[in-house]
């Protein structure tokens, strides 16, 4: 019989596994969370036997492009060293992962000032639960653990919206996964506002994933 203790990701099992810095990890550690983030499960083969532990979590990462970051320009993520930094990570991880979020330098007049700004995170837990309730409500599951074909039911594109996602598939070669991610997300944003897809959840949902065509092309032919 085998033994084993569980892992990070099992132990982060219906909760969040933060990875700072990304790229610094070992490829191979991090090529080895695509099954969870597909399946929810960790598989350990050994000679003695085989073991399944849970690891359905939530992925949380952050990285920077590379030390041009702190200049403050612009489209650092397309320069020479920032290319050579982000082709640590392979394209069919990149590919789990929904929201691709770059979030530049705090402006200088609003570190200093410190002045609160946006929604206190009590209002928008309310939001979060009213939108969990609708999808539990509906399909009787988180959207996260919908299908390729139910999500697609329910999300019951209209034919112009499904020309719309055709092209933006084909512009910015997404895959059939990521396809389905962000209908997700789009679903997912719907539901916090309570109301059905549209075109403008298709178009937040695919902003999400803007920096997908940068991170192919930096990790193609490796």
């Amino acid at each position: 019989m085998i033994v084993t203790k569980p892992g990070e990701a099992s132990l982060s099992h219906r909760g969040v596994l933060f990875l700072d810095e990304l790229p610094e990890f070992d490829r191979k550690v991090l090529e080895v969370l695509r099954e969870p983030l597909e399946n929810g499960e960790v598989h350990i083969s050994r000679a003695r036997g085989q073991v399944t532990y849970p690891a359905r979590f939530q992925l949380v990462a952050a990285m920077n492009a590379s030390n041009e970051a702190y200049s403050g320009g612009q489209d650092y993520y397309q320069s020479a060293a920032s290319q050579k930094y982000l082709r640590k990570l392979s394209a069919p991880f990149l590919d789990r992962i929904d929201l691709h979020v770059e979030v530049p330098p705090l402006p200088t007049d609003v570190l200093v000032n410190e002045q609160e700004q946006g929604e206190s995170s009590a209002i928008v837990r309310q939001r979060v639960e009213a939108a969990v309730a609708r999808q539990r409500q509906r399909q009787g599951c988180q959207n996260a653990l919908l299908n390729g074909r139910d999500l697609e039911r329910i999300c019951a594109l209209s034919d112009s919206d499904k020309q719309f996602m055709q092209q933006a598939l084909d512009r910015l070669k997404l895959s059939a996964r990521a396809y389905h991610r962000v209908l997700r997300v789009a679903l997912t944003l719907a539901d916090l506002e309570q109301t059905q897809v549209a075109r403008k959840h298709l178009m937040e949902s695919l902003s999400y994933r803007k920096m997908e065509k940068t991170l192919a092309s930096a990790t193609s032919g490796v």
